[in-house]
């Protein structure tokens, strides 16, 4: 819409697609006054300034809103710049379009950039203008939108101060009206004008990243569809990039390189029904692994400006990671236009989207807790705390702001001032009060932290920390002090592992696995061997490729067990892991062959009025190769080497330890789960009485896992105990 001559059709034509019933005379009557009022004024561009007041009704039209707000938009500059007066505007237009142009007056006419007190009495104003009719602030929302986008034609220093108050104060606001577009685009116009290079060095590597890996938001939306339709959910998916701003943002936060950071496309599911969203939450959770702690329902909780959407985080084979949103059309129509939804027209009609909120009632909740506050600092803060909602701003005791997410602990705070001061934390005090270390800082609050010299993090502090700063230095730090014991560990646990099978370990061996495994080197393996990221039985692999035990010299586990039907396959129960020499029998499953249980194991109770089942089976008798996994339950003394000397024993007795699981680590002890592979029960009682009589061993048994889900046992799961 670049000249008026051509813009009148083109205005009403955008407002008849959704309200044919329009006020169409009143329309064109506002665009030749508004025409007429700045005849021969001009933007810094040099078109004609009434371009800006056109193209503004015109974003308000995407949001389908009502002819009052669009006549305002259209006249909204014409008290202030022109020769118009309220009283012009009143006589030809009405009371209320009159009123809401004065509104957006008195709004541009705020300087919200300027000292603080000021700036605070000019919020109050803001949200007494907002309170009176919100539409005065969509039309400035959207006046500032149109100024962003062509903020070019300004001098330096204005785009600058222009684009400083939209990051600061228009983007958080229309955030919080639930306008999350035009949040997005209001930030990503100002992210261009204060930070050009960073911005340009993301959509490069956006660039780069399509080149190497094809369209994957193409091919993520497509493997969506066909989910959706194996779970009988009509839906549409829509899938995009996210804006340079807020990838940028989640660099800073988390501290995190482009290149590892996994979650830089969204996708939408467009359903039905409130009860589709969550049909369709469960088909896309079946397809892909959901990321802990990143799922929120807004359906069951809205927020107060009426969005509601389930928000799930998930990632595929190649660990991408998408941020998925689901949610029905008429919350889709919210979650789009927000608080403006309550003006929204659909075919000439005032639309009845139940989940649009009334905008008295939420402009209240907002005010209502700013006209209590009577100092101007208070009531600046409060603005400000309620603008950015998501975040927490709390106070050393020097009085320093300390910005952080919500739901942070002091533990965050601590390495948000410096990754020294976290790494030794003790304690801390919140308003001069001793805390635990996992309190939930909230706004305002002043946090004191107690340091102490030789402390190093703790791994239970990965659980309490939120940002990405706190847990990127956490786990850099338990790395350095674990490394040297995990090696100490890996070398015992490296010379049981090549001694089962009759072969000794050496530091060229060692390489030769790091080479094969793609390691750096062969104290990587020992180390990753000592974490149990790495099992013996995978190094020996690495490097003997092709060793077993020669045929002939024990029984073939394909032929362990004799009462089977010529043909008919078995597995092992998970839940009880039977071992040869203990009495057992089978249970039959359709098309998955047998699975064979102890005797005695509880899980058997459940096919009791199924005898048809049950077979009467038992293990040959001979020698069983040692390729039978069961699981110890260890509680052993924290003293030194302690843990290698059990791995030694383990390997003296002529069993494998396939994996080890830590379940608590103490100071004085740690209790975990071996996993070790064994002949028979004979051979399993014999190790447990060698590992009892270690004074560091406190106790030990035999884990089985009773609550194994039916249906992993229905199909012979082979996975580990459930710990």
């Amino acid at each position: 819409m670049e000249s008026a001559e051509t813009t009148a059709d083109d205005l009403i034509r955008l407002v008849k697609v959704y309200n044919p019933k329009t006020n169409e005379e009143l329309i064109r009557a506002a665009f030749a006054f508004g025409a007429e009022m700045h005849e021969g004024q001009f933007r810094h561009s040099g078109q004609p300034y009434f371009t800006h007041p056109v193209a503004v009704a015109a974003i308000l039209t995407e949001q389908q809103l009502d002819d009052a707000t669009l006549i305002t938009a259209l006249l909204h500059d014409t008290i202030e710049d022109t020769k118009a007066s309220y009283a012009d505007v009143e006589t030809r237009f009405g009371t209320e379009i009159a009123e809401l142009v004065d509104g957006v007056t008195k709004l541009t006419n705020l300087q919200l950039n300027s000292s603080e007190t000021k700036q605070a009495e000019n919020f109050r104003k803001l949200f007494m203008a907002m309170s009176k009719d919100l539409r005065v602030i969509l039309v400035k929302l959207a006046d500032r939108l149109h100024n962003m986008r062509t903020i070019k034609a300004m001098r330096p220093a204005k785009q600058g101060q222009k684009a400083r108050e939209t990051m600061d104060i228009y983007a958080p606001l229309a955030g919080r009206m639930g306008m999350q577009w035009m949040r997005e685009e209001l930030e990503d116009l100002a992210f261009r004008v204060l930070n050009p290079e960073g911005r340009a060095s993301i959509i490069r590597r956006f660039i780069t990243l399509q080149r190497e890996t094809g369209d994957v938001i193409q091919r993520i939306t497509g493997d969506m569809r066909i989910e959706l339709a194996k779970a009988g959910v009509e839906a549409d998916v829509f899938g995009r990039a996210k804006k340079p701003y807020s990838i940028w943002r989640k660099m800073e936060e988390k501290e995190q390189s482009f290149g590892r950071l996994s979650d830089i496309y969204g996708f939408r599911v467009i359903v039905d029904n409130e009860e589709d969203c969550y049909r369709a939450l469960g088909a896309i959770h079946q397809r892909w692994r959901a990321v802990p702690g990143r799922f929120k329902d807004y359906i069951s909780q809205p927020k107060s400006n009426g969005y509601r959407s389930i928000h799930t985080t998930v990632s595929g084979r190649d660990g991408k990671r998408v941020e998925v949103q689901i949610r029905t059309s008429q919350m889709h129509d919210v979650a789009e236009t927000g608080v403006a939804a309550h003006w929204s027209y659909r075919d000439g009609v005032r639309s009845k989207n139940p989940f649009a909120v009334d905008p008295a009632k939420w402009i209240a909740q907002l005010t209502e807790q700013f006209d209590a506050e009577e100092n101007h600092e208070d009531f600046l803060e409060a603005v400000k705390l309620e603008m950015y909602a998501d975040k927490v701003f709390c106070f050393t005791p020097k009085g320093d702001v300390v910005k952080l997410p919500r739901g942070a602990t002091p533990i965050d705070f601590a390495y948000a001032i410096h990754t020294r001061i976290g790494n030794a934390v003790v304690g801390a005090k919140v308003d001069h009060m001793r805390v635990p270390l996992w309190t939930r800082i909230k706004n305002g609050q002043s946090v004191e932290i107690i340091t102490a010299q030789g402390q190093t993090p703790q791994v239970t502090w990965l659980d309490i920390a939120t940002t990405g700063k706190a847990k990127t230095a956490i786990r850099r730090s338990l790395r350095e002090v674990d490394r040297a014991r995990f090696i100490k560990l890996g070398q015992e646990l490296a010379r049981s592992a090549f001694a089962h099978v009759g072969k000794r370990v050496t530091d060229k061996v060692l390489r030769t696995a790091a080479k094969n495994m793609r390691l750096d080197s062969a104290e990587e393996v020992l180390a990753r061997l000592g974490s149990s990221e790495l099992s013996g039985r995978e190094v020996v692999r690495a490097v003997y490729a092709d060793l077993a035990p020669r045929k002939g010299e024990h029984i073939d586990k394909a032929r362990a067990v004799v009462g089977l039907e010529p043909g008919q396959s078995f597995d092992r129960a998970p839940c009880c892991n039977p071992l040869p020499g203990e009495r057992i029998v089978g249970i039959t499953f359709r098309g998955q062959g047998v699975t064979v249980h102890a005797i005695d194991c509880d899980r058997l109770s459940i096919y009791e009025d199924q005898p048809e089942r049950w077979l009467d089976l038992r293990w040959h008798e001979g020698n069983h190769p040692a390729v039978y996994e069961a699981v110890l339950d260890m509680t052993l003394g924290n003293g030194a080497g302690a843990l290698g000397r059990i791995c030694t024993l383990i390997g003296e007795a002529a069993a494998n330890i396939s994996d080890l699981t830590f379940l608590e680590r103490r100071p004085d002890f740690y209790r975990l789960l071996i996993y070790v592979e064994l002949r028979d029960i004979a051979h399993l009682h014999s190790l447990m009485l060698t590992l009892e009589a270690e004074s560091e061993v406190a106790q030990i048994s035999r884990y089985r896992n009773k609550n194994l889900p039916e249906k992993a046992e229905a199909q012979g799961s082979q996975k580990s105990p459930d710990h």
